[in-house]
């Protein structure tokens, strides 16, 4: 009868200890499998922003101002791309150190990669918002605005954005579903083209962040109960 409740309780002493192993053990691989992800979108968040900043390969348009205020602004690289690597090195970091020993995965260094993902996740947001904006404004450009009805003669500006805001321009709705409107914007060669698809590609990177980044919050909060480690 002792030996049934002596087992008894080691049974009980040990579940709990077993279930925080294996949630930890979760906690760990994540780790490992989410900071190279964000590592690797940072690093595509920072080189899509720089490109934004070099139509056509070439730093001209930047060096004369002509690259509108969303590219300028950069939120690929403080936004998608900083906060991001920042967070994303420290759980890389944490997650791999973790794969061979029983003490590295703290708490302490859980709460830092929730606090940092948390960073990352403001980040991302910012990236994903302007870069909209970006989108649905339209590139900066050189255009005859007489044929367009927006004053007289050739001159830099957004032929794609609305107008005074009284009355919604057709061209703002369709352009990014009508390629023929492209050839509105005569400098620099294939600027349309060239911020559709990296504003686009910023979306997606920046959406994508968003999802990883919460996961790892999530993962942070459990680390701080259970480590990162699997108790080896």
């Amino acid at each position: 009868m002792p030996t049934g409740q002596g087992s008894s309780k080691g049974w009980t002493l040990l579940a709990p200890r077993g279930i925080t192993s294996r949630v930890a053990m979760c906690v760990g691989k994540c780790s490992r499998i989410v900071g190279p992800c964000l590592l690797a979108l940072g690093m595509l968040s920072v080189a899509a922003n720089i490109l934004l900043l070099l139509p056509g390969g070439t730093s001209k348009y930047l060096v004369e101002g002509h690259i509108s205020k969303q590219a300028r602004a950069m939120p690929g690289v403080w936004g998608g791309g900083i906060t991001v690597l920042l967070a994303a090195t420290h759980i890389t970091a944490v997650g791999w150190r973790c794969a061979g020993c029983s003490d590295c995965g703290t708490r302490r260094n859980a709460f830092i990669s929730a606090v940092l993902s948390k960073l990352a996740l403001l980040g991302a947001a910012a990236c994903f918002v302007l870069s909209g904006v970006g989108l649905t404004d339209g590139p900066l450009c050189f255009y005859n605005a007489s044929e367009h009805g927006r004053g007289h003669g050739i001159l830099w500006d957004y032929p794609f954005l609305d107008a005074g805001g009284k009355e919604p321009d057709t061209r703002a709705q369709n352009y990014l579903y009508d390629r023929r409107t492209w050839s509105t914007c005569l400098e620099p060669e294939g600027i349309v083209a060239w911020n559709v698809v990296l504003f686009s590609l910023l979306l997606l990177v920046s959406a994508t962040e968003m999802v990883l980044a919460s996961l790892q919050i999530l993962n942070g909060c459990l680390g701080c109960l259970c480590g990162f480690c699997e108790g080896k």
